[in-house]
């Protein structure tokens, strides 16, 4: 089973948040990165946090709908566009894994998040386990603070192109913690 680590930034922490963004990396390496043009823009009105930390470290902030970039493998996806077509396109990339498991790092409301992308839980990809798994939990198990800075856990010297809050750069430092407490 691939273990696919997942992470998305949204609206606020609230019953009716919307996706901003998502990012996947695989334990082999492939990505995938997608901003929303959809999301509820009357939910960051008032929310400066969200707005420096979330929308100011888009990669496609002021670009135009339906950007997909990809490699010649298809195996980095990166594009920006409507919920439609993200899903759409998050099928075909989770296509090429014949199982997966989601990990995330609390998942209170990333898996809600997930499966909406698809409509509901019973609407996922059929290749997608429908248990998801959260490095919190690993954390405590392992008997450190859930708590803890995932970067400075996860590196030694945090890389100079760390973009905190950037989804893709979160699912990575999620990879690395699952990693490195799968050692301890």
């Amino acid at each position: 089973m691939t273990k696919l680590f997942f992470d998305c930034e949204f609206t606020g922490l609230h019953q009716q948040t919307t996706l901003i963004s998502i990012g996947f990396i695989s334990e082999c390496g492939k990505t995938f990165y997608a901003e929303y043009n959809d999301y509820n823009t009357e939910q960051i009105t008032d929310n400066d946090w969200i707005q420096t930390n979330v929308i100011n470290t888009l990669l496609y902030n002021n670009k135009s709908d339906g950007i997909l970039q990809c490699n010649d493998t298809g195996s980095k996806i990166k594009l920006k566009g409507s919920k439609h077509f993200i899903k759409d396109e998050l099928i075909i990339w989770l296509s090429q894994f014949e199982q997966t498991e989601i990990w995330s790092d609390t998942l209170a409301y990333d898996w809600m998040l997930f499966n909406n992308i698809f409509g509901t839980a019973f609407d996922i990809p059929k290749n997608v386990y429908y248990i998801p798994f959260d490095i919190a939990t690993m954390f405590k198990l392992k008997n450190i603070d859930p708590d803890i800075n995932r970067e400075g856990f996860a590196f030694d010297d945090i890389p100079e192109n760390a973009v905190k809050h950037n989804a893709l750069w979160d699912a990575y430092v999620i990879k690395k913690c699952y990693n490195k407490l799968n050692k301890l």
